[in-house]
């Protein structure tokens, strides 16, 4: 099965160009020119989404954001220019990875495979752990406490993920940036900490039980 990738752009030779050349890579193309449409087309579940930070309108940032708790698949920004900060509201909001243009079109390539090969490494481990009152299903990919669902954003199960694999092991935040963002990605591990923190706020609404534990000066870990 093909796999598709949703390119949002307002800028239409460029959804044009890169919707030929993904194309052209055996994949099925879903292309929109604005944020509105792009919502749209994340209704038929993309497997990749390549998203224009500056759209007008609903932007590239607020498009992730509404979307993120339902679509878990990688979303690469694209944009003109990053600065760091814009790089943590990036990141802050679900996003996976910045492409910077102008991009080398074999470049991007290779990094819609490698977060594709990473994305269909997490979906092999398909697995339901039980830790106290807290049921992870691993296939799912979110949290249940008794018949409660908490819907995480895709990097937030991730972190979940690891850590909850490896319990007792302390990861700081430089390691977890680099298994789950990449050690290509253009990122910043502070970002680690915001997503933490967005995890233990969504378990606190369940439960008084620490389940993600910081080690200070160290990092953080997962308790049994």
């Amino acid at each position: 099965m093909r796999a598709k990738i949703l390119i949002a752009d307002d800028e239409k030779d460029i959804v044009s160009m890169l919707g030929s050349f993904f194309e052209s890579k055996g994949f099925c193309v879903l292309p929109a020119s604005n944020g509105a449409e792009a919502l749209k087309q994340a209704e038929r579940k993309p497997d990749i989404i390549l998203l224009d930070i500056n759209m007008p309108g609903t932007d590239g940032l607020e498009v992730c954001r509404r979307i993120r708790d339902h679509i878990s698949c990688p979303i690469l920004f694209l944009t003109a220019r990053i600065e760091d900060t814009d790089k943590v509201k990036g990141f802050a909001v679900g996003g996976d990875d910045y492409i910077v243009k102008p991009f080398s079109l074999m470049e991007l390539e290779a990094r819609v495979r490698a977060h594709l090969r990473r994305e269909a490494r997490h979906q092999f481990d398909a697995q339901i752990r039980f830790s106290g009152d807290l049921t992870i299903d691993y296939s799912e990919r979110c949290l249940f406490f008794g018949e409660q669902r908490v819907s995480l954003a895709k990097k937030e199960f991730d972190i979940v993920e690891l850590l909850s694999q490896n319990p007792g092991q302390v990861f700081d935040k430089e390691r977890i940036y680099e298994r789950i963002w990449g050690y290509d990605s253009e990122g910043d591990s502070s970002v680690v900490a915001e997503h933490i923190r967005r995890v233990r706020s969504k378990i606190a609404a369940y439960t008084d039980r620490v389940y993600l534990e910081t080690v200070w000066g160290c990092g953080y870990k997962w308790v049994r």
